[in-house]
Order: C-alpha cells, then sequence, then structure tokens
C-alpha cells in the first residue's frame, strides 16, 4: 500500500516518526555522517536527599499524658489595675465562684477592709512544677502587683501559692504551694534544641487552661528589646495571651523554655512566639531557691558594638566584641586597667560575639568570681584580671547606624570647646551641621563634642582635619571618633573617601 493509499492516521504517525529521528539527529551532533560532540557547561551538583529517611508527622499524645499533670493555671489577685502590666483577663466578680470566695477570705484576713479598696482585678497566666515539694516555675509579668496567688491543677484543684522571689531582668518568678503534698513536676532539659526540632506547648491561653499545641523551634538567640539578658527562643507553636508562664517541651518531655512573648500585631498568635532558654532558666530558679534574689556579677564598663565601620577604623577583620566606651571609675574594669576605646575580645578565653554576648555572660557569673578580659588596644592583645563586683547599674550604648556616602568625611564646621560645652575644656565642638553631611545622617547636632580622633584626644579643630587625614594616609577605610552628645560619650566611625 502506498503512502497516499494508507490510512490518515498511518501517515500521520510516520511522518511524526521521520521527525522525531531528524530531531535526535540533531540533537546528537550527527551531521554528514560525522558525529560532533560538545562539552556541556558545569552544573551544581544535586543536593543528596537519599539517606534522608521520609518519617511521619509524630504524636504528641504520649509526652502531653505524661508532662500536662505538672503544667498549672496560675492566677493571681492584683490592685490598681489598670496602672499593672499583667495579663488581666476579667474582673473579680466575674471569677468562678470557687476562687471568688478564696480571694474574698483572704482579702479579710489581711485587714484589706480597713482601708479604701482600689481596683482589683484578675490576672492569669501558666506555670509547671519542678519539684516534688511544690515549687512552680512563671513569668515575673503574670506575678507582678499580685497581692494573692493561686494555681489550679489539672484535675481542678486550687491550690494558695506565695512568692519566693523574682528576676525582672529574664522574666521569671518561683512560687511555693503552700499545701504539703507530692506534685508531679518537670525537669529542664540540658540540652539546647536546635533549629527545626518539634516542640510543644502547653498553657492556659484566655483561661481556658490545659491547652496543647505543637510546632517546631524557627530561631534561637533572639533579642526582642526586652532586656540586656535577652537570649530567646522562637518558637512557631501558637502562644496566645495566659500561655505566659507556662513550658515548652521536646519530645523527650523535657522543659526546653518557658513561653513569655508573642510577636502580634493584632493582639492574637500570628506564630511567632519567644521563650526563655532552659539553662537560663535553670540558673535563675537555683538562685531564688536559695536566696529569693539573683546576684549577677558586674564589670562596670558602657559599651557598644563593634560595626563593619568601627572594625575597618581600628584594623579590625571581624566586626567582633564590644567597644568600651568608659570604664567606670572604681569599678573592677577600671581597677584592672580597661580603658576607653579598648575592644573587649575575649571573657575567659572564649570569643565576644558582640556587647550583648559579653554583657550576657558577665551577668552569668557571680559576685566576688575572677575572671580574665583580653582586650585589643592599639593593635596589641592585653590579658587583664578582674573581680567582679555586685550588680549595680549596666549602661549598654545603642548600636550606631554606619549609612555610607557623602564628599566629606564629617560634613560639620568645627569651633573649641569652652567649659559651658560641658567638656571642661576639651575636644572641639561641632558649632554647624551639614544637614546633607555624613554627622548629620549619625544624628549628631551642634553642641556635640569630639573628644578623641583615631584614639587621640583633640583640643582644636586642626587636630580633628589631621587625625582624619592621619588614619586616611595609613590606609584605613574609617576613621573612629569618640563624640560627647546630650545621651553620653560614645564611638563613631566615619568612612574615609578612597584614594
Amino acid at each position: 500500500m502506498s503512502d497516499l493509499a494508507e490510512p490518515f492516521p498511518n501517515r500521520r504517525r510516520r511522518r511524526l516518526f521521520a521527525s522525531v529521528a531528524a530531531l535526535a539527529l540533531v540533537s546528537s551532533g550527527a551531521v554528514g555522517g560525522a558525529m560532533i560532540t560538545y562539552a556541556n557547561p558545569a552544573r551544581a551538583a544535586a543536593v543528596v536527599t537519599s539517606d534522608l529517611q521520609a518519617q511521619a508527622v509524630p504524636s504528641f499524645a504520649p509526652i502531653v499524658e505524661r508532662v500536662k499533670p505538672a503544667v498549672v493555671s496560675v492566677r493571681v489577685l492584683i490592685e490598681n489595675m489598670a496602672d499593672s502590666g499583667s495579663e488581666v483577663s476579667h474582673e473579680l466578680d466575674k471569677l468562678p465562684p470557687q476562687l471568688k470566695e478564696l480571694f474574698k477570705r483572704l482579702e479579710k484576713n489581711g485587714g484589706a477592709q480597713h482601708r479604701q479598696a482600689p481596683r482589683q482585678g484578675m490576672a492569669q497566666g501558666s506555670g509547671f512544677f519542678v519539684s516534688a515539694d511544690g515549687y512552680v516555675v512563671t513569668n515575673n509579668h503574670v506575678v507582678e502587683h499580685g497581692k494573692v496567688v493561686t494555681v489550679t491543677t489539672e484535675d481542678g484543684k486550687v491550690l494558695e501559692a506565695k512568692l519566693i522571689g523574682t528576676d525582672p531582668k529574664t522574666d521569671l518568678a518561683l512560687l511555693k504551694v503552700l499545701a504539703p503534698g507530692d506534685y508531679p513536676y518537670v525537669s529542664l532539659a540540658r540540652d539546647t534544641p536546635k533549629v527545626g526540632d518539634w516542640v510543644v506547648a502547653i498553657g492556659n491561653p484566655f483561661g481556658l487552661g490545659g491547652t496543647v499545641t505543637s510546632g517546631i523551634v524557627s530561631a534561637r538567640g533572639r533579642d526582642i528589646g526586652n532586656g540586656p539578658y535577652d537570649d530567646f527562643l522562637q518558637i512557631d507553636a501558637p502562644i496566645n495571651k495566659g500561655n505566659s508562664g507556662g513550658p515548652t517541651f521536646n519530645l523527650k518531655g523535657e522543659v526546653v523554655g518557658v513561653n513569655t512573648a508573642i510577636y502580634s500585631p493584632s493582639g492574637g498568635s500570628v506564630g511567632l512566639a519567644f521563650a526563655i532558654p532552659a539553662d537560663t532558666v535553670s540558673t535563675v530558679v537555683a538562685a531564688l531557691q536559695q536566696g529569693g534574689a539573683v546576684q549577677r556579677g558586674y564589670l562596670g564598663v558602657q559599651i557598644q558594638p563593634v560595626t563593619r565601620d568601627i572594625a575597618d577604623s581600628l584594623g579590625l577583620d571581624d566586626a567582633s566584641g564590644a567597644l568600651v566606651d568608659s570604664a567606670l571609675p572604681g569599678t573592677p574594669a577600671a581597677d584592672a586597667g580597661v580603658k576607653s576605646g579598648d575592644v573587649i575580645t575575649k571573657l575567659n578565653g572564649q570569643p565576644v560575639k558582640d556587647d550583648r554576648d559579653l554583657t550576657r555572660r558577665v551577668g552569668a557569673l557571680k559576685p566576688g568570681d575572677k575572671a580574665e578580659i583580653a582586650v585589643l588596644r592599639s593593635g596589641k592583645e592585653l590579658a587583664l584580671n578582674v573581680a567582679l563586683a555586685p550588680l549595680k547599674i549596666e549602661k549598654v550604648a545603642e548600636a550606631v547606624e554606619e549609612p555610607h556616602g557623602g564628599a566629606s568625611v564629617l560634613g560639620v564646621l568645627l569651633a573649641p570647646a569652652k567649659p559651658s560645652h560641658g567638656a571642661a575644656g576639651q575636644g572641639v565642638m561641632i558649632a554647624r551641621v551639614d544637614p546633607n553631611g555624613p554627622a548629620a545622617s549619625k544624628g549628631l547636632s551642634k553642641g556635640d563634642v569630639i573628644l578623641e580622633v583615631a584614639g587621640r584626644s583633640v583640643t582644636q579643630p586642626a587636630e580633628v582635619k589631621a587625625g582624619i587625614a592621619s588614619a586616611a594616609q595609613d590606609g584605613k577605610k574609617a576613621v573612629l571618633l569618640k563624640i560627647k552628645t546630650a545621651q553620653g560619650a560614645l564611638f563613631m566611625a566615619f568612612p574615609l573617601p578612597k584614594a
């Protein structure tokens, strides 16, 4: 049968086969009977995942069944509720009858009837037993301003509790149930969870009690601006008001964190929650059990982070460590020889990441502890020994934004400083600021005083210019200035123009 006589489908199939064959020849490089090969461009290797075993989502039921009896709801009677930062849920007259009667009796025994009763309310949160004799961990912000505290167990028992101590700096509090008993308790994890690990949170959101949610650890070491010791776990388990003070568990049933805050534009859970790590909880709880307060070591320095520009101005390879604005007179740092302009790079042999890292680690030490700090001064590393004092006042300078650009290094008009400028005749005053210049972009203003340029004191405008020129000749990428502002003295780095 000829092609013309073939049914249409068959002719169409033959032409398709011929086209495919021709395409195969072209793709293989067959031209005139000769085979031409082409080198394939280099490609990244495929990510190897064949050794990973697919796992089903775990059931949390066995863990919850074991640990849930150790989790309690915390209710606190507070006065002047409008002034309280606690999570106020409802008025006293809206309490369950059992709790209302208890609080009325306690108020009467306390002699509250002899004074004008302020506005009262009820704060609520969560907590958990950490010992068989009734110690309960919760958040400080749950119990602050509290007058009477009760905890409610999983089986509905309402127990009176007393406040043993609080640590506002880490937002932790320790309670003790008054009634003797053998209470179920949970342990704090010794190992820090990894990002991606499953976790289970149990608490008392919105007063519902005994609520279980799950998620993963989504980040570690979070600073949410709550205080100098911020080092939170970020978890994505749904956490809401009332969960504060409740535990977050790993899959071994160990407490890896205490829920303390949420990120929420609306006030409800959006999946971002923060928990105090178990190692911090363990240290604070032990201190509160022993003396009702946490004693922290004190170094006595005002510090700020080492930005990239500051690192360049000091000739540092890495933007790490803590830059000393000043060592306060009569403090361990001053006595050990720490000076303004030093960069603290190590504490007890371990590298210091930044100013927050130094603050947390010094705070974890006790008054009287001996410590060795390494400081970088004029390009040389020095080892200094300090004996820490009790914590008094700790100041940490805020990070200074370091925008680049501008034709001038500073963009200011300079004049000698006078005693009336608050610098005791030392330094060079900024008499005028170019609103489009680098100094203005860093927040400097008229009246600020330049005290040092590249580590050298200055008293005349010419010395400022000479110091900047010298840094540029030395090949520095930036020059470091110490400046006295209305907020205090701090260091700022200004990028130098390229030669």
